[in-house]
């Protein structure tokens, strides 16, 4: 059974007969008889008795109508729904980002845009880069926000940003506002980075320990601290150093919460990647996110 077969039927039952269906459809008379023909051979029961001059419903006829008319109905609403997200800024859209991305751009991004698509159900996760990935790959999320690429056959990466790395500390740290010619002059500090979690650190801190190992810094003092806020805090208290992400702290610098470390030698930066998944579909609302996201760089 399916949608073709129950409209011809109800299309028969409206017009009174198999000609005046095929008439109302555009289609041959023979063409009307074979599809009826189907649907009753796999309901197992006559749908018309043939009267003269067309059709009138047998008793199966009669006890399918209503769900026939229901079924229809049913497909319009779904097909109606799916073109309105295509077509208009409804329904709902869900963004899952690394934790260190929520900071004052992406907040911003997601207000603008709540501002301007009001019947958009916009809803917010966080997760690591890997988490990310694996959120949109199982369609628990539309877009995702994460650092570096993702090579996953199916998801599709867009580049976003390249996100600068800075050395913070605290605002009474003897080098705070001053810097440091090497990234090697800090061997001897402690410091503050995202600890490993079921075996699947997030990637930004594994690229902050890679630049440390190609610095021959392989043997660091380090403290495993699992979130932004709590480093940032420490840091602030002088329980060690961290590389963080520029936007992560931009409001904790200048409001003098955290201190900055010039270091001359040294300048980094991440990609900040949107995935989504390949060859999937995007409201038109996601599209505009996503777009507005790559465009703004947040």
């Amino acid at each position: 059974m399916d949608g073709e077969g129950l409209r011809t039927f109800l299309a028969v039952h409206r017009a009174g007969g198999f000609s005046q269906a095929a008439d109302s459809l555009l289609r041959s008379q023979p063409a009307i008889s074979r599809r009826i023909a189907l649907l009753e051979q796999d309901l197992g029961a006559p749908l018309f008795d043939r009267v003269a001059g067309g059709a009138v419903l047998s008793q199966a006829g009669r006890l399918l109508l209503p769900f026939a008319e229901r079924a229809l109905a049913a497909i319009e609403d779904a097909r109606g729904a799916v073109r309105a997200l295509a077509t208009d800024d409804i329904g709902p859209v869900s963004l899952v980002v690394v934790g260190t991305l929520a900071g004052a751009d992406l907040a911003a991004a997601l207000a603008r845009f709540r501002r301007d698509h009001t019947r958009v159900d916009l809803t917010l996760s966080t997760a690591t880069s890997a988490e990310v990935s694996d959120l949109v790959r199982g369609g628990q999320a539309h877009l995702g926000l994460r650092y570096h690429h993702d090579p996953s056959p199916d998801l599709d990466a867009r580049l976003v940003a390249m996100e600068p790395l800075v050395v913070v500390c605290a605002p009474d740290h003897p080098l705070a506002g001053r810097g440091a010619a090497s990234l090697a002059d800090l061997r001897a500090e402690r410091w503050l980075a995202f600890p490993d979690s079921g075996g699947r650190k997030e990637i930004a801190a594994s690229h902050i320990f890679a630049i440390f190992l190609t610095r021959g810094m392989g043997e660091i003092a380090w403290t495993a601290v699992d979130s932004l806020t709590a480093q940032k805090r420490l840091a602030g208290a002088g329980f060690g150093l961290a590389l963080m992400p520029h936007d992560a702290v931009g409001e904790d610098l200048a409001s003098g919460a955290l201190g900055a470390i010039a270091v001359a030698d040294f300048d980094a930066a991440q990609p900040v990647v949107a995935v989504v998944r390949r060859n999937g579909f995007l409201s038109r609302a996601a599209v505009t996110l996503l777009a507005d996201l790559c465009r703004t760089g947040a």
